[in-house]
């Protein structure tokens, strides 16, 4: 290379004849003509060789005609190939573009105010939930990221569940803390947003109060939403090292005081920092409306006997006195509230139960007051069944006195004829009533009389008699 390049000063920067720089230089004529006639510094190159993988090439391509997306081990297994699997990958490598095409990714250009990506994000670190359970594995709590593309802001906070309720519920706490929203909201495939290209009903709702969209990416493609998740990968590495929870409301409190640091790191693709760009993204961005948007899970169900309710796998008390009307269950992050219209016709709203959320699974939660309400509606109830049973008992075997003995009933007409009263028409023949063993209202009254009157309410203890025989 030396010797290429000091030919061709000597000839070109100071004349020097051909003759002249081989004898200087010590080297043949014809190497110096070439040096002057080459447009690129000489390289050396070797010859290529042959490769293990031509003799398989033919039958290589085959497979990939058919199937173009065919993993490498697959093919491998299909050719019967023994030697390394590099040398075969690399090959694959070359030719599979020939077949299944190229889909090149483009360099995003984030504007402000112009998108926000969302995305769930699973701590290792185990979380206790109470009543004995925890939160780790498979069995994790996500975590709702929420990062804006402009000025790379992140804000998170963990959710109790990956259903559309939970999950607006913490979009609108973290977009209400941001006092704004970006035109788009970009999510990757979770189910209770969207499938396909079909925004879920409540997702459409809550966009639609917003006055944004909601972006669903297609499968996988982690390009439009790189963003997010490299803020997942921050909080893996930077924010969950060496740190212990008690519970999902300490995780939450912990993340909060961590984040305002996070977002003061310097990002190299951006040269600035987070909050530094924050300003710009918020006033580009959309104003909050005036009304909240309907999030958490509403649902309305007949109180049922047991007085209890289920919500998320879990049984809250409700006041037993609102047994067997509808109520309605509201239930956010924190809070389960149960209300019912009033009775009087004001269509005032009862609250009859306000419970803490519990976040643990199949877990019954009681307040003691319902226990309480319900044991006096239970002996109220156990007295009026007990009295009634006393009035159908008196009504069937007749009245008893408070000292003990039966007051014996008699029919109104009995004291007609005790006193000589005929109130039939004349002329028509006087009907002999049928004497009924049940008591009628009137035989209070006779009761009565038998005690104003004495001894004429003694004689009806005895044998019935005439009228005629009454007067004599």
């Amino acid at each position: 290379m030396e010797d290429w390049a000091e030919i061709r000063r000597l000839h070109r920067a100071e004349g020097v004849p051909i003759k002249e720089i081989c004898r200087r230089l010590g080297i043949a004529r014809n190497t110096v003509r070439r040096a002057l006639t080459a447009t690129a510094p000489p390289r050396y190159e070797r010859a290529a060789k042959g490769s293990l993988v031509d003799a398989v090439e033919p039958e290589l391509r085959k497979l990939l005609r058919e199937h173009p997306r065919m993993p490498a081990t697959v093919i491998a297994q299909r050719l019967g190939w023994t030697h390394s699997l590099t040398v075969l990958k690399d090959r694959i490598r070359v030719i599979r573009p020939e077949y299944a095409g190229v889909d090149p990714a483009d360099r995003l250009v984030h504007e402000p105010g112009a998108a926000t990506q969302c995305d769930l994000w699973f701590p290792s670190t185990p979380v206790p939930l109470g009543h004995g359970q925890v939160a780790a594995g498979t069995h994790a709590l996500p975590v709702l990221t929420m990062t804006l593309a402009h000025s790379r802001y992140l804000s998170a906070v963990m959710i109790p569940s990956r259903q559309a309720g939970d999950l607006l519920a913490g979009m609108w706490l973290l977009i209400s803390a941001l006092g704004a929203v970006t035109r788009t909201l970009v999510w990757d495939l979770e189910s209770a947003i969207g499938k396909g290209r079909r925004v879920s009903p409540a997702a459409a709702a809550f966009a639609g109060t917003l006055g944004t969209t909601i972006k669903l990416t297609p499968p996988r493609d982690p390009e439009s939403k790189g963003v997010v998740e490299r803020t997942n990968g921050f909080l893996e590495t930077s924010f969950l090292p060496g740190r212990q929870f008690s519970s999902p409301g300490d995780f939450n409190a912990q993340l909060t005081d961590w984040l305002p640091g996070a977002n003061q790191r310097l990002v190299r693709s951006l040269g600035a920092r987070p909050t530094d760009r924050l300003a710009t993204d918020r006033a580009a961005g959309i104003a909050l409306p005036p009304i909240s948007p309907v999030v958490g899970f509403h649902h309305r169900v007949r109180l049922a006997r047991d007085y209890y309710v289920r919500v998320v796998g879990n049984d809250y008390s409700v006041d037993p006195r609102v047994i067997g009307r509808f109520v309605d269950i509201h239930t956010s992050l924190t809070e389960v509230v149960v209300t019912c219209t009033a009775t009087d016709g004001t269509g005032r709203t009862l609250e009859v139960a306000r419970h803490a959320r519990c976040w643990a699974g199949r877990v019954t939660v009681t307040d003691p007051m319902h226990v309480e309400t319900a044991k006096a509606l239970r002996r109220s109830f156990t007295e009026q069944k007990l009295a009634r049973e006393r009035a159908e008992r008196d009504r069937l075997h007749g009245r008893v006195h408070r000292d003990g003995h039966v007051v014996q009933m008699r029919a109104l007409p009995d004291y007609d004829r005790l006193f000589g009263v005929d109130f039939s028409i004349s002329g028509e023949p006087r009907q002999e009533p049928r004497q009924e063993p049940r008591q009628e209202p009137g035989h209070e009254l006779g009761h009565e009389l038998g005690h104003e009157l004495g001894h004429e309410a003694e004689e009806l203890q005895g044998p019935i008699v005439s009228a005629e025989e009454a007067a004599r």
